[in-house]
């Protein structure tokens, strides 16, 4: 990712680019083979039995090859069949203990799908902050922790401004790319539903009954201008490393979750000056209580205003949800509620610091929307690599293709020039960051969520694309809402 004057390009490489017309190397073998019993039969002269083949054979092809929405039809068919078996067995329903009136352990998490696979043990007190709640990711084998930001906005920001916080962004991340321990950050800014019902309530104990008409009218027009479309936003972000880094620093610090949440807060401390430098005015590492109000203010937006008031935190055994019913393929229900989570894909061209600012716009008071930002930061040799694979591959392609009498396409040429800068950037010093993005959008379960959706895909129509996460909302929901640092796939090769 290199950076202009607040222009972002390079955005947008696949992290498996096919070698053979676009075909990565198993669906090529597949292809391969699903031909063979068609070309053997021509080549003796059964041309009926070539036919029959080819029946059965092309359309196994059209599923391996023709994608339908970032996925290939045959994914689509695998994934809608594991959805239907879900639901017919009953593994899709989930119900809480609680809910059931069965007794419960109050310090024992209780969490739906995704999240069934996290621990959530305390580490020991760091330093004056207290106890921090490391997030163990079993399924990854990763650990974490999650701050609370305080944070003024880059709404009113100048140009030069931005900039530099932009500056600083990329600092943080070239920083993690040479630390062993911590190399994913997830960014996640959440709005919060307001009715006007607290502002109301502040207003009519503060108001004083003695000030004058003209301040009055002033106060009245500031509520129908400024107050309609003002939000209030927390933000959230989420550290994380793998097992493999912590291991050994862990077993020196005397080993368990304490070794591990010691090695961790070596980390987290000199992050905490990186957030402030962009500018967060507090940082507040949460523990357990303060984690599990968040998951839990995520799943019911609602309960946000009787949990400030109470300012007691939440049990671990009522974060989650009472229940989701049985899934939809395109909407994730739960607690009263119904959310719709999207990918965003970035544009080829680039795009502008704060361009993702459109997604979090409340059109109604009472829905919420959510932003996640998750990156993570490949070490130099690794990084290296990758940018010499993807510069071998465009040019492998682009020169073969010539050889035989073909033009390159513009956007070839384009991904091999892109592919160019990229290993020189590398080369340079400059590092090279896998990053996902995920928004959602939630209304009460009797609104019309789809409706809501819609002004939120035409928010931003034509900047950037959005792409449902059909049969998989409820993984979606967790990361684009919910403050766990889960929502980047693990690399498994390639060029991002």
């Amino acid at each position: 990712m290199s950076t202009g004057t607040r222009l972002y390009t390079g955005l947008g490489h696949r992290e498996h680019d096919g070698w053979l017309l676009g075909l990565r190397p198993a669906q090529a073998l597949a292809c391969v083979l699903l031909a063979l019993p068609v070309i053997f039969p021509l080549a003796g002269g059964h041309l009926a039995g070539a036919l029959a083949t080819a029946m059965v054979s092309v359309p196994a092809i059209a599923l391996i090859v023709v994608p339908v929405r970032g996925r290939p039809a045959a994914r689509w068919l695998f994934d809608w069949v594991l959805f239907q078996v879900g639901i017919a067995f009953g593994w899709s329903r989930w119900q809480s203990r609680a809910a059931t009136g069965a007794a419960v352990d109050p310090a024992l998490p209780d969490l739906p799908g995704t999240l069934a696979r996290l621990r959530f043990p305390d580490g020991p007190p760091m330093r004056d902050l207290g106890r921090i709640c490391l997030i163990h990711d079993t399924g990854e084998a990763r650990w974490g922790a999650t701050a609370k930001l305080t944070h003024r906005g880059v709404g009113m920001l100048s140009d030069a401004q931005c900039q530099r916080l932009a500056n600083r962004l990329g600092n943080l991340l070239a920083t993690l790319a040479h630390r062993e321990v911590v190399d994913r950050m997830s960014l996640l800014v959440r709005t919060v539903p307001d009715t006007g019902a607290e502002y109301d309530a502040w207003r009519s104990v503060h108001e004083r009954v003695d000030a004058p008409a003209a301040a009055r009218r002033a106060e009245r027009e500031l509520d129908r201008t400024v107050g309609a479309v003002s939000v209030r936003h927390e933000v959230f972000v989420t550290f994380t490393g793998p097992e493999a880094a912590l291991r050994r620093p862990a077993a020196a610090a005397g080993g368990g979750t304490d070794g591990r949440a010691v090695v961790l807060y070596r980390a987290l401390d000199g992050l905490t000056e990186s957030l402030r430098a962009l500018g967060a005015q507090r940082v507040t590492w949460l523990s357990g209580a303060g984690l599990a109000e968040a998951i839990r203010t995520g799943f019911n937006p609602g309960s946000a205003g009787s949990l400030n008031a109470r300012r007691s935190g939440v049990a671990w055994a009522a974060a989650g949800p009472g229940q989701t019913p049985t899934p939809s393929a395109r909407v994730y229900r739960h607690d009263g509620f119904a959310t719709v989570s999207y990918a965003v894909l970035m544009p080829e061209s680039g795009t502008t610091f704060g361009s993702l600012s459109g997604l979090l716009a409340v059109r109604t008071a009472g829905e919420r929307r959510a932003l996640a930002i998750h990156y993570e930061a490949l070490p130099p040799r690794r990084a290296r690599s990758a940018v010499r694979a993807g510069r071998f591959r465009a040019g492998a392609v682009r020169d073969w293709k010539r050889s035989k009498g073909f033009s390159a396409a513009a956007s070839e040429s384009r991904a091999a020039a892109g592919a160019r800068a990229q290993e020189q950037a590398v080369a340079a010093g400059h590092g090279l960051v896998r990053f996902a993005a995920a928004t959602a959008i939630t209304v009460p379960g009797e609104w019309s969520v789809e409706d809501h959706a819609a002004r939120m895909e035409n928010d931003i129509a034509g900047r950037f694309e959005l792409l449902r996460l059909d049969l998989a909302q409820d993984a979606g929901f967790v990361a684009a809402v919910l403050p766990v640092g889960i929502g980047l796939p693990r690399l498994r090769g390639g060029l991002v």
